[in-house]
């Protein structure tokens, strides 16, 4: 059993938080996108917070919890929607945002420390070198690096640069194990996948060296097309053209922005399909003449030349998994998922699932490049009825060959492949022997037979108050 209150008492000369209010902050993320994580993980809290400053005090962190047997789940500020940051066990949470300095910055690479925020990293970097993250989260302003990599597989960028866990997209991590005694350890190539994306479950990540890339004052675009097959053709076509620098492709199906995007509706007539576009400056002659293959294709919007009376702010915070927060303001009975179309045949199969479903499911879908191909990948947003009914929803996808990374999961292996990550799975039995870094997060820690037929229920996980 954890011993809470002398761990509180051998932390207490740290940055140590025990209100009840504020540590119940700290102990969620944005599960409650989804109806089904909110019906099951509203409740849940740690039991004291931690902020650490440096990694000797991670170390003493760990090293104190893992002698009185509390849990521990690592979090940075929170913008992740699987619940990869909920303390199912209670315990403490591990709050890194002290942890936010950028090292050192190098041509084309920065060392950094988890909790640096991943707009301010851009800002130094442009500073310094002219450089920028290849790649960064819709939730730019207020997202962590370190909760990036562990929680996150892709974003802004992902059109031109591939996935987090492409080779070169991680250079470096430093992690801390969670033992009597904890050990620093460094991975880099294929060791990176042990700790990339396992939402703390196995380590705790002290420092990061990421790749940069020149930075521009990109040119962020509204696009209006009059249907949503041509739009996102074009989307498709666009992202094929190597000699055009873009870093965001998003197509956005009809009433997706007249209803839920307020800055950007007035100028979108009933049935157009919008694209949101970043165009490097340099590429702008270019695209134009890529716009003559459309004609129907109409710019609405320019970051570097419109004026409109209500400014619309970035245009990526429009994409990725901002789109869902948009449409959750204005009807909070939206919920999305999370779809792979492949590489194959991506237009095809967007067709299959639209004929499918109807105005059930509004196609919202971001064009990345994997393995060299150009693919895409959808956040559709599904008007919740019943959980059967997205279970039902998710099988039919399936069964046309689009996967589902199932966001109304918070285990590891539902929201990905289904499958286990041997990788990740030995490293957790070397590292954190004990199992209290991110407890029931998991399912192969806690039950290698797993069959996947329906939603795995961690045991372990803390009642709610009668």
């Amino acid at each position: 059993m954890p011993d809470i209150a002398a761990a509180k008492a051998a932390l207490a000369h740290l940055d140590l938080d025990v209100n009840p209010v504020s540590v119940k902050a700290k102990s969620r993320d944005f599960f409650w996108y989804s109806p089904v994580l909110k019906a099951r993980l509203d409740h849940v809290t740690a039991d004291f917070a931690v902020s650490p400053r440096t990694e000797a005090e991670v170390i003493e962190v760990l090293r104190v919890c893992y002698a009185h047997n509390v849990p521990v789940t690592t979090r940075g500020t929170g913008t992740g929607n699987y619940g990869q940051a909920m303390p199912l066990a209670g315990g403490c949470i591990l709050h890194l945002h002290q942890m936010n300095k950028v090292r050192e910055i190098h041509p084309g690479r920065v060392i950094v420390e988890p909790g640096a925020l991943l707009k301010d990293i851009d800002a130094a970097c442009k500073a310094d070198s002219g450089q920028e993250l290849r790649m960064f989260s819709s939730t730019w302003a207020t997202a962590t690096i370190g909760g990036f990599v562990a929680g996150g597989s892709g974003g802004v960028g992902s059109v031109r640069w591939g996935g987090l866990r492409d080779l070169g997209n991680i250079i470096r991590l430093r992690v801390v194990t969670m033992e009597a005694e904890p050990r620093i350890l460094e991975f880099t190539g294929e060791e990176l996948h042990r700790v990339s994306h396992a939402y703390g479950t196995n380590g705790i990540i002290t420092e990061l060296e990421m790749p940069l890339a020149p930075a521009y004052d990109w040119v962020g675009m509204f696009v209006t097309l009059p249907d949503f097959p041509q739009a996102n053709r074009f989307a498709y076509d666009l992202a094929h053209q190597d000699g055009t620098l873009i870093k965001l492709a998003t197509v956005f199906e009809a009433p997706i922005a007249q209803d839920y995007f307020q800055r950007v509706a007035p100028y979108v007539t009933p049935g157009q399909a919008v694209l949101g576009l970043m165009v490097a400056p340099h590429a702008m002659g270019a695209f134009a003449t890529f716009c003559t293959r459309y004609p129907d294709a109409q710019v609405i919007y320019r970051s570097d030349t419109s004026d409109w009376p209500r400014d619309p702010g970035h245009v990526f915070e429009y994409g990725w998994n901002h789109t869902t927060l948009r449409a959750l303001k204005v009807d909070p009975s939206i919920t999305y998922l999370q779809v792979g179309y492949g590489t194959d045949d991506p237009l095809g199969l967007v067709e299959q699932v639209r004929a499918t479903f109807g105005p059930e499911l509004m196609q919202h879908i971001e064009v990345t490049r994997q393995q060299g191909r150009i693919g895409m990948g959808g956040l559709t947003l599904v008007r919740f009825s019943t959980e059967e009914r997205l279970d039902e929803i998710v099988r039919i996808h399936e069964s046309m060959g689009a996967m589902v990374f199932n966001p109304h999961r918070y285990t590891l292996e539902e929201g990905g492949r289904q499958a286990v990550d041997d990788r990740q799975l030995q490293f957790k039995r070397e590292a954190d022997p004990k199992g209290l870094l991110n407890p029931g997060k998991m399912i192969a820690w806690d039950d290698p037979n797993w069959a996947y037929d329906r939603m795995y229920a961690w045991p372990g996980l803390v009642k709610a108050a009668e």
